[in-house]
């Protein structure tokens, strides 16, 4: 006797529904303890339905699972035959006839219908189903009614997956497990190529691409990679995959060995033909975009940022970090205020993430600069001022709590130039709860080169 643990239940569901991807790439969970399997179209790989359903069940149980199948025209037949018949296999038409002999709690209706219907002295799902629609509607409800329709293959209630289908899907089953890196290489580049055929006979290049590599012990390994570009030759995808693998921190361990490797194309673009042989920008292009998405094949897309402009006046929100993979051709084609010749820059290079707050004993009022302020433990005097520059806030966003800045451009004793602004106006906002005026407050917003 074990206490139930419903977290690592979970969790031992959903590896399992991870390791049934090989069989079809439509797997929906069940819950608490079921998975659903839309087999259409995949049972003739694996020597029709009746071997497929052996196949799964003798490797879940060998793994020490104590499992439970059925094959049926509609989800919910299967789920019904599942829960009293092991091992049946239904054909279309013949739904009806294969669960009127079982009794009513394998529809898994609630308790409480459960045990109405008994009362009533319908002890079989043939008894309820030889009822008029409407009397079970009228006393049970009618989501039972479509639970016992689909259970007779009356209509369907389609599943929903875990994960969403892919546009293209090529693998490689194997006889013997590999675990070499060469054949797992050479597979890899087998596989993109076919999917780049794939692709091209609709004219289609690969945004998002991923890679899966079952373990003959059930385990899963997933790689993704993303593209700046509708990507439609072999040897790129081959080389992101290879940056891809090399920045792993944990290795791709093979275990005993990979019986499937698949490659699927989760998001494709239509490609766009462009003239390349004249056009010296479409090749900068295509060789900036290629380097971006190697950096972030290894070191993750959400790293390589560009900074676009944003329609604001406030500092920090002035410019937006976008991932490059996907906001490259905007960054391009980004306007961003123009520096007048001759003039120092109105914004420093180095901005904060935060405004660190300083010491300021003295400052000239009601807009004045300060004369000395204490920043990082040491202290600056101010040399030379320019000044001030307003900044209100956006009222309309902040509910009136954001206070106005005045900024400073200012250079110290040994030439360093800052960036400061105080908080709030003299004898307008600088006040307490009872309207008396409190000292301001200042920050230390960026640094000049």
């Amino acid at each position: 006797m074990f206490d139930a643990d419903e977290a690592a239940d979970a969790k031992a569901l959903n590896d399992i529904a991870d390791w049934c991807d090989r069989f079809t790439p439509l797997v929906a969970l069940d819950l608490p303890h079921g998975l659903f399997l839309d087999i259409t179209g995949c049972a003739h790989l694996f020597g029709r339905e009746a071997a497929l359903m052996r196949l799964l069940c003798s490797v879940l149980t060998v793994q020490g699972f104590a499992v439970s199948a059925a094959i049926a025209g509609t989800s919910v037949c299967a789920r019904t035959m599942n829960r009293h018949v092991h091992g049946r296999i239904i054909r279309d038409g013949e739904e009806a006839d294969a669960v009127r002999p079982l009794p009513v709690s394998a529809l898994g209706a609630d308790d409480a219908i459960t045990r109405g219907l008994r009362r009533a002295g319908l002890k079989t799902i043939g008894d309820v189903a030889s009822r008029e629609r409407h009397e079970i509607t009228a006393r049970f409800g009618a989501g039972f009614t479509t639970l016992l329709e689909h259970a007779l293959g009356q209509g369907d209630a389609p599943i929903s997956p875990r994960k969403p289908l892919p546009d293209y899907i090529v693998e490689k089953r194997f006889a013997e497990p590999v675990a070499t890196e060469g054949v797992i290489s050479a597979t890899l580049s087998r596989l993109a190529e076919m999917l780049v055929g794939a692709m091209g006979q609709q004219g289609k290049g690969a945004r998002r691409l991923e890679a899966h590599f079952f373990r003959t012990d059930g385990a899963v390994r997933a790689l993704m990679v993303d593209t700046g570009q509708p990507v439609t030759r072999a040897e790129v995808i081959d080389r992101l995959f290879y940056e891809r693998l090399g920045a792993l921190s944990d290795p791709l361990d093979p275990g005993f060995g990979f019986d499937l490797i698949r490659l699927s194309a989760s998001r494709t673009e239509i490609v766009v033909q462009q003239q390349r042989d004249l056009d010296a920008n479409v090749h900068d292009n295509d060789e900036l975009t290629a380097l971006i998405d190697r950096i972030a094949a290894r070191i993750g897309g959400r790293r390589v940022v560009v900074h676009l402009p944003q329609d604001t006046h406030i500092p920090e929100r002035a410019a937006l970090a976008a991932p490059a993979q996907h906001h490259l051709a905007a960054a391009v084609q980004a306007a961003w205020p123009a520096r007048v010749e001759g003039e120092p820059p109105l914004r420093p290079l180095r901005l904060f993430e935060q405004p660190e707050l300083m010491e300021v004993p003295l400052a000239l009022v009601p807009d004045g600069p300060p004369r000395h302020f204490t920043w990082r433990r040491a202290t600056h005097t101010v040399m030379r001022v320019e000044g001030p520059e307003r900044v209100a806030m956006e009222w309309w966003k902040q509910n009136g709590q954001a206070l106005t800045r005045d900024y400073f451009r200012i250079e110290d004793e040994a030439g360093l130039r800052f960036w400061i602004y105080r908080d709030g106006l003299y004898e307008r906002e600088l006040k307490d709860n009872e309207g008396k005026p409190v000292p301001a407050k200042w920050f230390v917003h960026g640094l000049f080169a």
